[in-house]
């Protein structure tokens, strides 16, 4: 693709997001999220290759389906209270559709079909993207929506996404679905504490982003695709092999990883809000997502291909490590430490 092609649908992305996260009218919102959704769509059809055809048409259809419930559901808050700011949101059927639509555009379970499929039809480089900036603005609408959402639909939502990004994941030997279903697990996490604590939602996230982002540039930077191919990182390059199975471990939430954190403060923000048997199956169905974890954690680092001499010293002389992963890996593995510190901020 044209450079300065590429860079208009870079600022594109920029442009929805921004406009999204300064907007507190629905109309300016919606907005925000088109330019967002036509702006990644030549990122992702530019393979030219089926799969990438088939994955852009099918997120297209889902995040027009998902516009068009939202703009509905909005219009009719506007119609029944007169109000057509996202602070002031007082029609039950509006704020349930509206929560409806944002969960279908982010990939939340039940509404979460679309994501493994797009996902796998994509690059690692516009998965990224795919997997990390667009969550943004429709998180950013839902935690200004936090007051007002129905914490028994969220903590639902959330149940289902959890039991099903650690079940789906389990048999998957392509690692975009995996990432896919661990992003579905994620979300999970991230909306059942939405309306108790948006700051402890928005620290979720955060530290999700920062995680998954590190995993993906890891991934392709050893152009890994599936749990085979990853079984030979070893062999090429172990400083790499050694950073991936750390990024996972903390993505899986194991202690004392900066992936732990988030999980560590839902649950005892649960189990202060009396919901100690929520806060037991959500710390049960991460345990479905620690396994496949360990499975690649197990493929990259344990398990040695057949090798020669020469391919175990050929990664000595290779100097491809993107300035970008050294930054992001301390943030991935060495937060934990911090947590008191952030939590105290959060309050």
């Amino acid at each position: 693709m044209n450079p300065l092609t590429l860079s208009i649908f870079i600022m594109s992305l920029g442009l929805g997001t921004t406009i999204t996260f300064s907007s507190s009218h629905w109309l300016l919102a919606w907005m925000g999220l088109e330019i967002n959704t036509l702006a990644i769509t030549p990122l992702m059809i530019k393979q030219q290759h089926p799969r990438a055809v088939e994955a852009t048409t099918k997120y297209f259809l889902t995040q027009a389906a998902a516009s068009a419930l939202l703009l509905f559901a909005s219009m009719t808050n506007a119609w029944m209270t007169g109000q057509w700011s996202i602070l002031e949101m007082e029609n039950m059927t509006a704020i349930t559709l509206i929560t409806l639509a944002l969960a279908l555009k982010l990939g939340v379970a039940p509404m979460h079909f679309w994501l493994p499929e797009v996902l796998q039809g994509l690059d690692l480089k516009t998965g990224l993207i795919l997997s990390t900036w667009q969550k943004l603005a429709p998180f950013i609408i839902l935690i200004q929506m936090a007051p007002a959402l129905n914490p028994n639909i969220m903590i639902s939502l959330a149940i289902i996404s959890t039991l099903i990004g650690g079940w789906g994941g389990l048999n998957q030997t392509q690692l975009r679905k995996i990432l896919a279903y661990s992003s579905i697990a994620h979300l999970g996490w991230m909306i059942i504490i939405l309306h108790y604590s948006p700051n402890i939602a928005m620290l979720n996230l955060v530290l999700y982003l920062v995680i998954t982002s590190t995993i993906f540039l890891l991934f392709n930077l050893t152009n890994s695709t599936t749990i085979n191919s990853i079984s030979m990182t070893t062999t090429k390059n172990p400083i790499i092999s050694i950073l991936i199975m750390m990024t996972l471990l903390s993505l899986g939430g194991l202690p004392p990883l900066t992936g732990f954190m988030p999980k560590w403060l839902i649950l005892q923000e649960l189990a202060y809000q009396e919901l100690f048997l929520v806060a037991t199956i959500m710390a049960m169905t991460t345990l479905l997502s620690l396994f496949f974890y360990l499975r690649l954690t197990y493929s990259t680092t344990l398990t040695m291909t057949p090798n020669s001499m020469n391919m175990m010293s050929s990664w000595l002389t290779k100097k491809n490590l993107k300035p970008i992963i050294p930054l992001l890996f301390p943030l991935t593995t060495m937060l934990l430490p911090l947590t008191p510190m952030l939590y105290f901020s959060l309050q």
